[in-house]
């Protein structure tokens, strides 16, 4: 049995448990040698997650694959997880030495349920004290102490009963979307409606139609020269011209005809009309307005602006600002409020005083009314702890580089926010000649105010305000200018654009869907269950997405309801301050009350839904053809049109289906049935053949067990392709010739990664002006005697993406690294890759240990080449893992890593705030 530390074996000490091991590290800096800090690691119950995990005792109860008991009172199930035993066990011996136990959990309501249950499954005999602070100071921290308080039981029923609702939206609904649409899916009480508002998103820009229109731009002087400036055309004799929202989305017709609308040839000949007018000024409107600086950050706009000015996604800015908090360098991270403490507002406006100057401090502190009605997080917002603010110079080389940067950006929120109103002057002149006006407008910053320190960003295409200014020449009215030149300019409308992580979390807060503190989580769901995924910065949803959401639409329309989904949250903001009862309210959403409930709504849906129908999403008709769709098939994706089908290319957005693109490939599919010729060598049929990753050859029929396939290469099309090439690309790989000094063949290979030549051991790659199908013996040895690039070649390891830190089981630097399949962490005895969707940006030391204890718990890869690949590494990983951990086996090794990992991470994240 291991030996009890000597301060754990301390008698009469407090106890004090936290959620995680990097937080407990923080507060044990504050606190003395009578308490002993530890932490939870998130959750030490949950309901059931498998059959597996349901006790022995329920497994035949009708209601336990649901772990709630929906007919007494929604009790639920609680289990205490596998690997949070180990952790269990160590509490409860901490306690038998404990005087006191302060359950000093977050501030919120996942927090408070963390305290109950701890509560309630240690079962202190000691007194137990909630303690409860925003910021991990020293001062917040002795203000606690001196004021507990007791769990508060509301802010824990509405906790559970969003569990509960969780549960059985997800594990209701989800079952119907596997029968009706493909296994594997999920539905959620946000995740579904997030889903939603992008699919809807790409279907006003799959309907919409673009308009095109012409307009004038002038470049102008003033006849006694100086600096040259830009106008654009306004109104012609009294008519003002369009722009792009004049347009109607759905027909590309304007919707005022009284607008002089131009085309090319409208455009061109008023150029030659004005090209001999007398251009002056008719009008200057100079006009001051001011700017007010944004409220302190909240945990939407803090991811909101996170991901416009860092480039970073949700998951990335809450893990990052997990760190900060947890390190005392900010106060909590999950708040609705904008509200600050009065001491954080006179430590701003001593920085604003002593950084800026007296000039930028208003006469009386800012104050910040809170949006949301019910701001059930952490009671301020989130700015840099303590007071004195520390200063982003002197973090600067204490923090990480992405701690940093979010640190820097909530420092400077949190200070101009405190900061004068910016002063500006918009300035308009119109320019008029021969009944044509032309118009140009310029802000200039008379006083900078909050821009000093910092300035909101937009998920517009527009400039921001006080960012550069424009500057025009001083004129007076009825100033003739010169026109040094006269462009004609085209100019298109745009669809609507699609939703970022940054707009949908914006989105999802202005119509009160969901908590800010769970968008992170919902978003890394609708990504992993493939319904979107990322083109560039934007979410696109995969043809999956518009069969589930016109499924939920059409036959559970409440559920992706935005108003009924909005009232869910003001409902558990209603339980949570004990103005409602959370049994009444899941009975009324379960079993209904006046109107059918949920389990009403599912009882028949299995029988009344047909599954064709909910998987075919409508495209448009031809004229005399047929009705084009696509279908959700169990492989994926493809095109319907009566009897024909089509494949549709993996990356094709739903908006690029247009019906001329359609019909394209569906020629292409119908081609690729008929063969382009006879191999003269088999004698068997060559396709030209279009599939999820695009163009390809085959020899043989779709049954011959024999079939060969073969890639194009590089630039090449279907088009391209008759039966010599085709004949050529099959007899790939294709010896060169016997190298003349080796004496080894020369093999020349159309690869993965572009064409190459082996010779032996030796690879390179072919140049641009080189193909494997004509590359000959001569330029392959030639090639071969040229040193290997320094860019990455076969067998050779490229240099990693970048170095994580140190592994607490090898001692090496844990390196991250891009492979074939995508992205992996390596600490020189095990490999593990990341979750799909990952970023280079996002990975972190913490994520990688984790993910490597779990790879080398899992024991080494299957199959033959696995076994011999651990069969080499088998000694070198024991005996590293006796080293680090001191017991005698890998995977004890693995699970001490991966509570090491868990010390610095948010496991609540990871485990609660994930819907079913």
């Amino acid at each position: 049995m291991a030996k009890k530390s000597s301060k754990s074996a301390a008698a009469g000490v407090s106890l004090v448990i936290v959620e995680s091991p990097a937080k407990a590290r923080t507060i044990g800096k504050f606190l003395g040698s009578g308490y002993q800090v530890e932490a939870s690691i998130g959750h030490i119950r949950d309901l059931p997650q498998g059959a597996k995990e349901i006790p022995a005792q329920y497994r035949k109860e009708p209601w336990s694959r649901l772990g709630v008991n929906v007919d007494r009172d929604f009790d639920p199930l609680y289990i205490i997880p596998a690997e949070k035993k180990a952790q269990v066990a160590k509490l409860k011996a901490l306690l038998k030495d404990a005087k006191d136990v302060y359950l000093a959990t977050d501030e919120d309501r996942e927090g408070e349920a963390i305290s109950w249950h701890l509560n309630e499954v240690l079962q202190p005999r000691v007194p137990v004290h909630r303690l409860v602070f925003h910021e991990i100071t020293k001062e917040a921290i002795n203000e606690a102490l001196e004021n507990p308080r007791q769990i508060d039981n509301d802010l824990v029923r509405a906790q559970e009963t969003r569990r509960i609702l969780d549960r059985l939206y997800g594990y209701e609904v989800s079952p119907l979307l596997w029968r009706k649409v493909r296994p594997k899916l999920s539905a959620g009480r946000v995740q579904s409606v997030a889903v939603r508002l992008i699919v809807q998103r790409e279907r006003d820009r799959m309907k919409f139609v673009s308009a095109s229109w012409w307009d004038l731009e002038g470049l102008f002087q003033k006849a006694s020269g100086g600096t040259n400036f830009r106008a654009v055309l306004d109104s012609v004799d009294g008519r003002k011209l369009p722009v792009g929202k004049d347009f109607d989305a759905a027909t590309g017709k304007l919707k005022n005809p009284d607008l002089y609308f131009m085309d090319e040839t409208g455009a061109a000949s008023l150029r030659a009309r004005l090209e001999k007018a007398q251009f002056k000024v008719v009008s200057i409107e100079e006009k001051p307005y001011t700017q007010k600086p944004a409220p302190p950050f909240t945990t939407s706009t803090l991811q909101q602006e996170a991901n416009r000015k860092l480039g970073f996604t949700a998951r990335r800015t809450m893990q990052v600002a997990q760190s900060l908090y947890e390190n005392g360098h900010i106060t909590y991270m999950r708040t609705d409020s904008t509200n600050l403490a009065s001491v954080a507002i006179e430590a701003a406006r001593d920085l604003v005083r002593s950084e800026y100057g007296a000039e930028y401090l208003p006469g009386q502190p800012r104050v910040y009314q809170n949006k949301v009605k019910n701001a059930q997080e952490a009671h301020e917002a989130i700015r840099p702890a303590g007071h004195p603010f520390q200063k982003p110079g002197v973090m600067n080389g204490v923090l990480g580089v992405d701690d940093y940067r979010l640190f820097e950006l909530i420092w400077k929120r949190t200070i101009a926010s405190q900061m004068e109103d910016a002063r500006l002057r918009r300035t308009t002149i119109l320019i008029e000649a021969d009944g044509c006006i032309f118009r140009v407008a310029g802000s200039v910053v008379e006083f900078a105010g909050f821009l000093k320190a910092y300035a909101e960003g937009t998920d517009e295409a527009e400039p921001l305000h006080g960012g550069e200014e424009t500057t025009l020449p001083q004129v007076v009215r009825d100033e003739l200018l010169k026109c040094l030149a006269l462009d004609a300019k085209s100019h298109t409308t745009q669809p609507p654009a699609r939703y970022t992580e940054a707009a949908l979390t914006k989105a999802l807060e202005e119509m009160g869907i969901g908590r800010p503190s769970t968008y992170a989580s919902i978003i890394d769901t609708i990504l992993a269950r493939e319904y979107v995924y990322k083109k560039s910065n934007a979410l696109v949803p995969t043809w999956t997405a518009f069969a589930v959401s016109q499924l939920l639409e059409n036959h559970l329309t409440d559920l992706v309801d935005y108003q009924f989904t909005a009232q869910m949250e003001e409902d558990l903001d209603a339980i949570s301050r004990g103005e409602a009862n959370s049994l009444n309210y899941l009975t009324k959403f379960y079993f209904g009350h006046g109107t059918p409930g949920l389990k009403k709504h599912l009882e028949h849906k299995v029988g009344e839904i047909d599954a064709r129908d909910v998987s075919r999403i409508f495209i448009g008709q031809p004229e005399n053809q047929e009705p084009i769709h696509v279908r959700v098939g169990k492989y994926g994706p493809f095109l319907e049109q009566g009897e024909r089908r089509g494949s549709i290319p993996d990356g094709l957005a739903p908006d690029e289906m247009s019906l001329s693109k359609c019909l394209e490939l569906l020629s292409q599919s119908q081609a690729s049935e008929e063969p382009l010729g006879i191999c003269p060598e088999t004698g068997k049929p060559i396709f030209l053949k279009n599939g999820r990753f695009g163009p390809y050859i085959q020899r043989g029929a779709n049954d011959d067990p024999e079939k060969k396939n073969a890639s194009l290469l590089k630039g090449m099309t279907l088009e391209q392709i008759d039966l010599p090439t085709a004949v050529n690309l099959l007899a790939l790989p294709r010896t060169v010739g016997q190298h003349p000094q080796t004496g080894e063949d020369i093999v020349a290979y159309n690869g993965k990664f572009g064409p190459y030549i082996k010779s032996g051991s030796d690879t390179r790659s072919l140049p641009a002006d080189q193909s494997p199908l004509g590359v000959t013996l001569e330029q392959a040895v030639e090639l071969l005697a040229q040193p290997k690039s320094t860019k990455r070649s076969f067998g050779v390891a490229a240099a990693p993406l970048k170095v994580l830190g140190l592994s607490p089981v090898t001692q090496k630097n844990i390196e991250l690294r891009s492979g074939r399949y995508g992205l992996y962490v390596a600490d020189g005895v095990t490999n593990a890759s990341l979750p799909r969707n990952s970023t280079a940006e996002e990975a972190t030391l913490e994520q990688a240990i984790q993910l490597l204890a779990e790879r080398a718990a899992a024991g080494p890869p299957t199959g033959r080449r696995g076994a011999k690949k651990s069969a080499k590494k088998a000694a070198k990983k024991t005996s590293v893992a006796k080293k680090a951990a001191k017991v005698a086996t890998p995977k004890k090794a693995a699970k001490k890593a991966a509570k090491k990992a868990a010390k610095t991470s948010s496991a609540r994240d990871e485990e609660v705030l994930l819907e079913e």
